[in-house]
């Protein structure tokens, strides 16, 4: 049930995760309009919807009449103006472009009503890179509300200027689309689940790329020992190799950054040249729509490796998990239930640290720093948090 201060939602941005969230939004009783500059992508929204109305009845999540009224309700315009106009909450999902994206506030918060709650649901930018080009009013309105597809969890992250009122708003806004919230402390690239997912991501392709595993061995290890139904590789062929490909190219540098960087787009780019884009392309790492992680002899397969595999991924996890506990960004508490939530596992980072232990943990990680899987610098406050807590 819509929540008093917001009865218009506007969506800045006519794709796939525009138009799930205007769905999202209109099955709980809001008033939705989209907006997009470009014809075409207004002219494909139908399909969109088409395509995530089929997935959530396929679930059994909605019933079809319900979201055939709903998508009927939309309203969609190429005219910015008219699409704010009545708009209580603005939610902008633009291309991943820090310029476009502030381009794009500047003009809302000329065109917005002065009360309007305007956000971005950026997944790779800060809120201080973009804020800057609102009025201080407008700053005060302004925030990251970023959606994560497939998952009821969204995050919620005030800039420099915005005030408790509006965090306080947008949660409850969260909470009657019946999402969970997750109110980070501050800012932080990749939120919380995609500054973990990214590293096990990561090091995913580099034990392929370095001959240490093949792209079946780290699934099978992950789905067998997370106890999860999608693996790392089937993971990158769900989100989209160009969109891996993309958040690359938009990446800070840091520790290693080159050497992993070069690693990463030796292995995807081929599959991209290619046209593989994962399951949306009907190839990618596997084949689709039957893909071979699916398959009971996928996983009942002899393999060796599967412990050693998964003591490398499980770290990643683990040392990004702890990272965003050092850098107070979020609570292990919270920092495990936004995992456990999004990744539909059993166990978060920091419960897999104490099952663990941490003098166990702390030897095993001394060994990959050695082997060369994770930077010791980097990592130093990781092995402290630990040593300090745990052992």
């Amino acid at each position: 049930m819509k929540i008093p201060e917001i009865d218009t939602v506007c969506f800045v941005g006519a794709g796939t995760m525009g138009c799930v969230n205007a769905i999202t939004a209109g099955l709980a009783g809001y008033s939705v309009i989209i907006y997009d500059l470009s014809a075409a992508s207004l002219k494909a929204v139908p399909a969109r919807f088409q395509e995530i109305a089929d997935y959530l009845v396929a679930q059994a999540l909605c019933p079809q009449a319900m979201l055939d009224y709903v998508v009927s309700q939309i309203r969609l315009t190429d005219n910015l103006a008219e699409a704010t106009a009545q708009a209580d909450l603005v939610s902008e999902s633009v291309f991943e472009s820090l310029a476009l994206k502030r381009q794009v506030h500047s003009n809302l918060d000329r065109i917005c009503l002065p009360a309007t709650l305007i956000t971005t649901n950026t997944s790779g930018l800060l809120v201080s890179e973009i804020e800057d080009v609102v009025s201080d009013d407008r700053g005060r309105l302004f925030a990251a509300l970023h959606s994560h597809m497939g998952s009821p969890l969204v995050d919620i992250v005030g800039g420099p200027r915005t005030t408790q009122s509006t965090v306080d708003i947008l949660e409850r806004y969260v909470l009657s689309l019946s999402g969970v919230p997750l109110i980070l402390k501050k800012e932080n690239p990749g939120y919380v689940l995609n500054a973990m997912l990214g590293p096990v991501l990561t090091t995913a392709m580099l034990m392929v790329q370095n001959g240490v595993a093949t792209v079946e061995a780290v699934d099978r290890a992950w789905i067998n020992q997370a106890r999860v139904s999608i693996g790392p590789f089937g993971l990158i062929d769900l989100f989209g190799l160009n969109v891996i490909y993309d958040s690359w190219l938009n990446k800070k540098p840091g520790a290693n950054y080159d050497a992993t960087k070069s690693k990463v787009m030796t292995l995807i780019t081929p599959l991209i040249e290619a046209g593989n884009l994962g399951a949306k392309s009907g190839k990618g790492f596997y084949l689709y729509p039957n893909p071979a992680y699916s398959t009971p002899e996928f996983l009942a397969a002899e393999d060796y490796s599967v412990g050693t595999n998964f003591a490398l991924l499980s770290s990643a996890l683990v040392n990004a998990a702890v990272l965003l506990a050092v850098n107070d960004v979020a609570s292990p508490e919270t920092i495990d239930n936004a995992w456990n939530i999004s990744m539909a596992t059993a166990q978060g980072p920091f419960e897999l640290l104490q099952a663990l232990g941490g003098k166990a943990y702390l030897q095993r990680l001394d060994a990959q720093f050695t082997e060369g899987w994770f930077d010791k610098e980097l990592n130093a406050p990781v092995k402290a948090y630990i040593a300090e807590r745990l052992v």
